[in-house]
């Protein structure tokens, strides 16, 4: 995807046309609505409460391993937006729309969420963001791909950060049966 986005490659075309179809296709209030459930505002005092619930329930390195996450997605998103400059569906004249910012501070605030409170919430992170990504899309903020590059950034993001935790918390139990754990704890 961001080589056919530095490419401006068939893909990318492909891309912007979709894009210029859904434009303002459903009323301007739901989509704003709807993409500002990326909003730092909003999506990270959702992760805050999971993470203090998290924490007051002696889950305190998931918390923090979910509290990296959602410090790694600037540290990723804003280098990937300055390299790519992709000018925006309704600001040609701006760039760095590529990946959206708001999608993936979306999937990791709530996803992070749901693992931290419960499994039974997964199906509502993915609603939100789906619902963020949306809106995105229809309000013109950001093109299709921006929004799907930043849903697998997220998932990577998600990914190492799971499995950060799972090998944390495996070190911890072989160390408690003596078997030891090899490598960083």
């Amino acid at each position: 995807m961001t080589w056919q986005v530095l490419v401006h490659g068939p893909l990318a075309r492909l891309d912007e046309r979709v894009s210029r179809s859904l434009v303002d296709t459903v009323p301007r209030c739901l989509s704003e609505l709807a993409s500002d459930l990326g909003n730092m505002t909003v999506a990270l005092p959702v992760l805050a409460c999971a993470m203090a619930y998290a924490v007051w329930r002696g889950r305190r390195a998931a918390a923090l391993y979910a509290g990296l996450a959602m410090a790694a997605v600037p540290l990723l998103v804003i280098p990937l937006k300055e390299w790519t400059a992709r000018p925006g569906p309704l600001e040609p004249w701006a760039q760095g729309y590529y990946p959206s910012g708001h999608t993936a501070t979306a999937a990791v605030a709530y996803f992070g969420a749901a693992f931290l409170v419960s499994n039974r919430l997964i199906p509502v992170a993915a609603v939100l963001t789906a619902v963020t990504g949306t809106g995105l899309i229809l309000r013109g903020f950001h093109w299709p791909l921006d929004v799907f590059a930043s849903l697998c950034l997220s998932l990577i993001v998600l990914a190492v950060s799971s499995s950060w935790q799972r090998s944390r918390s495996t070190c911890r139990s072989s160390a408690r049966t003596a078997t030891g754990c090899s490598g960083p704890s």
